[in-house]
């Protein structure tokens, strides 16, 4: 019997009942950390981009693509967070004297940053 183009290449087949399944697997892929903002990109890619997701994987650059995605995205919240926070005036000081103030105000600006962070990075 004559070699498919699939077997000329290196591959091979499992027989199940009158089929035969060919044996793939995935390219082995360095294993990185993937934060918060990775696996909302991940769940983004999944829902609304699965042709791209789909590639990712199965070229073996998913995880590198995501742990590089929430570095980009944790970089930024933290630059926009502290920039924020010199506009506003938010310091120490205040901190020392008004912490419930403080809280609320920080708690403001990373809202309103992780908005900016999830239009500009997870969700394009």
């Amino acid at each position: 019997m004559k070699k498919t183009i699939f077997e000329q290449m290196g591959g091979t087949y499992i027989r199940h009942g009158d089929y035969l399944i060919p044996c793939l697997t995935l390219p082995e892929e360095e294993q990185r950390h993937i934060g918060v903002w990775g696996q909302r990109h991940l769940r983004y890619l999944k829902e609304y981009r699965k042709a791209i997701y789909r590639n990712l994987l199965i070229s073996g650059r998913l995880n590198r693509y995501l742990a590089d995605i929430d570095e980009r995205a944790e970089d930024m919240f933290s630059r926009l967070v502290k920039e924020y926070a010199d506009r506003q005036g938010i310091t120490e000081q205040l901190k020392a004297e008004n912490q419930l103030e403080w809280v609320g105000r920080m708690n403001n600006i990373q809202a309103c940053v992780r908005e900016v962070v999830e239009q500009e990075i997870i969700y394009s």
